[in-house]
C-alpha cells in the first residue's frame, strides 16, 4: 500500500476487512474507523501530507510545468535516436557503408540508452529529478552538436554513444515523477500521456528527418535536435521544481495523528473553494468487528493545502540528496538485477519489450520495404508515412489511459472500495488484437508488395496505438504493485527492452534480405501475443504473485 500506516493501523483495517493487504492493494473508501483524505474521486491514494510543498499537494498550475517539462525531456531526448531510418542513404552515402553498418546507428544507441539507466536512476532517487534531467539533457545537447559536425564513420558512431547515455532518463524517469505528483485515480492516464510522449518522439522524429534530409540535408536535423534539447533544457531549469519528496511515515511523527481518539478539536481551515476538494460525507464500510467508529475529520482540515500548495525554495536547488546518498545508489545499482525475479516484473518487461520491438520493426525495414520497386519512394515520402503511426498513438493516448483508470475504477466498486492493481490488465484486449492485425497486414502486405495505403493505414496506425496503450498499461500496474522502487523497476524494464532492440537492429536487415519480411515481422507480433496471454494468469493469480 502507498498510504502511511503503523503496523498497528494496518492491522486493524485488515482485521475489519477480513483480506490480506499486499504491496499494490489499495483502500480507495472509509473502513470503519479509519476515514482518509478525500479528492472529488474519493479517498486520495497515497494520502498527501499536510504541508504545502508537498508535490501531491501542488495546484494544478504546478503539477502541469513539472508534468509538461518532464514530458518535453522524454520528447527531446527521444526525438533524435530513431530518427535516421528515412534517411539511410544519405549516411551511407555520407560515410561509405552499408545499410546494415547504418542501422547500427539506431542500435548501437537503443543499447547505450538502456545501460545508461544503471547510472541515472541512482542518481534520482540519490540527488533528485531536477539534476538528472539538467545533466542529462546538457550531455545530449553536446552530442547533437558532435553528431551534425560528424565526418566520419567513427565519429558519428560517437557520437551516438554519447547520445544514448545522455538519453537515458527519457527511459525511466517520467514514471518516477508521475507517482511523485499523482495520485493513484490519475496515473492510467498521465502514464500513457508519457508514453505517447516519448513514443511519439520516435514517430514524429522520422517525419521530420526524411524531410529535412531531402531539402537541407541530413546535419540540418541534428542543428533542429540541438535547439530542441536547448528549449527543453531551460524549461527544465525554470519550470521544473524537485518532485522527489520524503512524507514522513507516523511512526516518524511525535504527536498522535488522530485528534479524536485524545477528544480534541480539530484544527478548522478555510473552506477550500477550488472544487476539487470535497467536504463530502463519510458512508464508511461496516465494522464486521464490532469497533468503534469515530468522528471523522472533515478533508479541509486533514490537509488545508490539498490543490493549493507550491513548491519550496529548496526545491528550486540543482540537487537535493536523502540521508545515505551512496548507499542508496548501490541498492538501487542492484535492485533492478533483483527485480527480474518478481513475476510481475518480467511480464511488465516482456510486453513492454516486445511492444516497443513491434514498433521498431516498421522503423527499420520502412526504408528496406518502400525504397525499392515497385514503391520507388523518396526519404520525405518515407519518412510522411510515420504520420500513421502519430495519429495511431493519438487514439491510443485518447483512449487506453481513461480506459484502464476506468476499468480499475469499476473494478474497484464492485470489490467494495478495495483496488487490486491487477483490475487495469483487462484494459489491453483491444490493443492487443490492434497489434496482431497490425503486424499480419505488415508482414504479408510488405512481402506480398499490396498497395502502400493499406499497409500504411492499417499496419503503421495499429502499430502506433497499441505501442502508446498496451505499455502504458503494463508499467502502470508494475508501478502500482511496487511503487517504491519505480526507478529500479523502469531501469529493468529498459534494460530487457533495448537489449533486445539492439539485437533485433543487428540481424533484422540480413533476416529480410534472405527470408523476406514475414517470419521476422510475425516472430515478433506472436511473441508480443504470447506474453500480452500470460495478462489472463496475472489477472487471476497476482495477487499471489505480489505475495513473493
Amino acid at each position: 500500500m502507498e498510504m502511511n500506516y503503523t503496523d498497528a493501523e494496518m492491522h486493524r483495517i485488515e482485521e475489519e476487512l477480513h483480506m490480506e493487504i499486499l504491496p499494490g492493494t489499495e483502500i480507495m473508501t472509509d473502513v470503519g474507523s479509519h476515514h482518509f483524505v478525500k479528492g472529488h474521486n474519493g479517498v486520495l491514494v497515497p494520502q498527501p501530507s499536510a504541508d504545502p510543498h508537498d508535490p501531491l499537494n501542488w495546484s494544478m498550475k504546478w503539477k502541469f510545468l513539472a508534468i509538461t517539462s518532464s514530458s518535453l525531456v522524454s520528447f527531446s531526448q527521444g526525438f533524435g535516436p530513431l530518427a535516421l531510418a528515412p534517411a539511410f542513404g544519405y549516411y551511407i552515402e555520407a560515410f561509405d557503408c552499408s545499410l546494415a553498418d547504418a542501422v547500427q546507428f539506431t542500435g548501437v544507441s537503443i543499447l547505450i540508452l538502456g545501460f545508461s539507466n544503471f547510472i541515472w536512476v541512482p542518481l534520482s532517487s540519490s540527488f533528485g529529478r531536477r539534476v538528472v534531467y539538467i545533466a542529462s539533457q546538457l550531455i545530449c545537447l553536446a552530442s547533437m552538436i558532435w553528431r551534425a559536425q560528424a565526418k566520419t564513420y567513427g565519429s558519428f558512431m560517437g557520437a551516438c554513444v554519447l547520445n544514448g547515455l545522455g538519453a537515458g532518463p527519457a527511459e525511466s524517469i517520467q514514471p518516477a515523477v508521475i507517482a511523485d505528483v499523482f495520485f493513484l485515480h490519475n496515473r492510467g492516464f498521465q502514464n500513457t500521456v508519457y508514453w505517447t510522449a516519448y513514443m511519439g518522439s520516435l514517430m514524429v522524429g522520422p517525419i521530420i528527418s526524411g524531410v529535412m534530409s531531402d531539402r537541407l540535408g541530413w546535419r540540418s536535423f541534428w542543428w533542429l535536435n540541438v535547439g530542441l534539447v536547448a528549449v527543453s533544457l531551460l524549461m527544465v531549469i525554470f519550470a521544473f521544481p524537485e518532485t522527489k519528496y520524503h512524507r514522513p511515515h507516523p511512526n516518524e511523527i511525535a504527536t498522535p495523528s488522530s485528534y479524536e481518539a485524545n477528544n480534541a478539536t480539530p484544527p478548522v481551515a478555510d473552506k477550500l473553494q477550488t472544487g476539487r476538494v470535497e467536504d463530502i460525507e463519510i458512508h464508511p464500510i461496516e465494522s464486521k468487528t464490532g469497533m468503534p467508529e469515530l468522528a471523522a475529520t472533515k478533508t479541509a482540515d486533514r490537509d488545508p493545502f490539498l490543490g493549493k500548495g507550491y513548491p519550496s525554495k529548496s526545491q528550486w536547488k540543482l540537487w537535493q540528496s536523502n540521508e545515505h546518498p551512496w548507499k542508496s545508489m548501490a541498492i538501487d545499482l542492484w535492485l533492478p538485477w533483483k527485480l527480474f525475479a518478481f513475476p510481475i516484473v518480467e511480464f511488465a518487461a516482456f510486453v513492454c519489450s516486445w511492444s516497443c520491438s513491434s514498433f521498431l520493426t516498421l522503423n527499420l525495414t520502412q526504408a528496406q520495404a518502400f525504397a525499392a520497386p515497385p514503391y520507388n519512394f523518396s526519404s520525405e515520402d518515407i519518412g510522411f508515412f510515420n504520420f500513421a503511426i502519430l495519429i495511431g498513438a493519438i487514439i491510443g493516448l485518447a483512449t487506453s489511459g481513461k480506459l484502464s483508470d476506468w476499468v480499475a475504477a469499476r473494478a474497484t466498486k464492485r470489490n467494495g472500495g478495495i483496488r487490486e492493481p491487477e483490475m487495469r490488465l483487462i484494459a489491453m484486449i483491444p490493443y492487443v488484437i490492434v497489434m496482431y492485425i497490425g503486424n499480419i497486414v505488415a508482414a504479408i502486405g510488405m512481402e506480398r508488395k499490396w498497395p502502400w495505403q493499406v499497409i500504411v493505414v492499417i499496419a503503421f496506425g495499429a502499430a502506433g496505438m497499441q505501442v502508446a496503450s498496451i505499455p502504458s498499461i503494463v508499467s502502470t500496474y508494475a508501478v502500482d504493485s511496487y511503487k517504491p522502487v519505480a526507478g529500479p523497476l523502469f531501469v529493468a524494464i529498459t534494460v530487457n527492452k533495448n537489449v533486445w532492440g539492439y539485437g533485433f537492429s543487428k540481424f533484422i536487415t540480413p533476416w529480410v534480405e534472405s527470408s523476406g519480411f514475414i517470419p521476422p515481422i510475425m516472430t515478433n507480433g506472436s511473441l508480443v501475443l504470447l506474453w500480452c496471454l500470460f495478462g489472463f494468469l496475472f489477472y487471476y493469480k497476482g495477487k499471489t504473485f505480489r505475495r513473493w
